[in-house]
Formats: structure tokens, C-alpha cells, sequence
């Protein structure tokens, strides 16, 4: 089989993944999208039989979906219940009990085609961005192998009764989640800076006068 791997390999689990896929498969195509928003336009030229995304930024377009022989699979850093961007962050706002990693066809519509996988873990109640995202990316790889030497061995889609539960997130309502605003209280302000604050990402935030001010604990 010819398989394309798309990912991101500075990612947790992204060369691990890659290093078992290999022994599976000596046909690999490997981009790695290294913060970039365009696809490799040789990408768009060839023929796969198998094409993953594996912790990638880029939206596989329907053109490129089309000429896939047998299957697009897409693994999500989230479960079922937290499709789209911000995942990590809603599950920790909503004192979600559960999360996970979501391995599903890929479609034109971001975390909407038919799963395939799902493996989930406990959160506990002081999860933050960053612990709850190391045990996800811990949950992704593990499910990667098994959904993967599935569809290598056994030339199928592994079975999986796993429904979506709702539409996916949008960059607006993450922007929104990480709005501070001067009539919350102590109490949701605390909330929403530990579900959308991690180092070196963009921060929770407040507007005022046109500016913004974004929180940082170490200033």
C-alpha cells in the first residue's frame, strides 16, 4: 500500500507514530506541515491508497480526499464530544470527567466523518491545558497503532458504533472562552485562565480602551 503521512513532528507521539507505521509499510510519503498553512503542492499530484493525518494543521481538501484509493483517516486529539479546535480547553471549562482521542474518516467538514476509534482516559478536577494535553497525546499514539495495524493487517476499517455528539468547535468560540471580562467573578475568571492557558500559546485575555492585555504568570 502507498500511504501519505501528514503530521506535525514536533509534536508529542508524532515520530513515534511515524517509527511504527514504518514497519508496517515501506511506501511512506512523510510532510511534515511545520506550522505552515499550504499544502505541499506535490500533495496535490499524487496517488494514495491510504492518506493519515496524524496531529496536523492542514485541512485536506475534497480534491485531494477524491483521488485516496481506500481510505483518508484522521487522528483527533479529542473524544467524540469535543470535535473541532480547542478540544483540551472546552472538556477543562465543562469539569468533563472523561476525554480522549478520536481516530475518524476524514470529509470536507473538520471532525465529521465516520469513526473508526476512540480511546479514553479519566481527567481529574486540577487538569490544565498542558496535563490534560500530554495524557491526550499519550491516548493518540496508542490508538494510532491499533487502528493502524488493523487497516494494515486485516485490509479493513476496524468496526466502531462511536457517533459525533455535536458540531465542531470554531476559533471563535475559543477566542470567546478566553475573553475576560470585568463583571466575571474570582472564581470564573481562575476557571477560564487554567482551560485556555499555556505557555508559549496565545493567552486569556482582556480588551480595554482598543488594547488587549493577555495573562502571563510569570510577569
Amino acid at each position: 500500500m502507498r500511504i501519505c503521512f501528514l503530521t506535525k513532528l514536533e509534536k508529542p507521539g508524532s515520530k513515534e507514530a511515524l517509527s511504527f507505521l514504518k514497519k508496517l509499510s515501506k511506501n511512506i510519503d512523510v510532510y511534515d506541515d511545520n506550522n505552515s498553512n499550504l499544502l505541499p503542492p506535490e500533495l496535490i499530484e499524487k496517488e494514495y491508497d491510504i492518506l493519515i493525518s496524524y496531529i496536523s494543521n492542514w485541512i485536506v481538501p475534497k480534491t485531494v480526499l477524491k483521488r485516496t484509493n481506500r481510505w483518508n483517516i484522521n487522528f483527533h486529539p479529542g473524544p467524540p464530544e469535543y470535535p473541532g479546535i480547542g478540544c483540551f480547553n472546552f472538556a477543562i471549562y465543562n469539569s468533563a470527567k472523561q476525554f480522549g482521542a478520536t481516530a475518524h474518516i476524514m470529509d470536507t467538514t473538520v471532525d465529521s466523518g465516520r469513526i473508526v476509534g476512540v480511546n479514553r482516559f479519566g481527567m481529574t478536577k486540577k487538569e490544565t491545558v498542558e496535563t490534560l494535553s500530554k495524557k491526550t497525546y499519550k491516548a493518540l499514539l496508542v490508538l494510532f497503532k491499533d487502528v493502524i495495524k488493523h487497516v494494515i493487517t486485516n485490509n479493513s476499517l476496524p468496526k466502531c458504533d462511536e457517533k459525533w455528539t455535536k458540531a465542531a468547535y470554531k476559533r471563535s468560540e475559543l477566542e470567546q472562552l478566553a475573553t475576560i471580562d470585568l463583571n466575571m467573578d474570582k472564581a470564573e475568571i481562575d476557571k477560564r485562565i487554567r482551560a485556555t492557558y499555556y505557555q508559549g500559546k496565545p493567552a486569556p485575555f482582556i480588551e480595554l480602551g482598543g488594547y488587549r492585555f493577555e495573562y502571563n504568570p510569570d510577569r
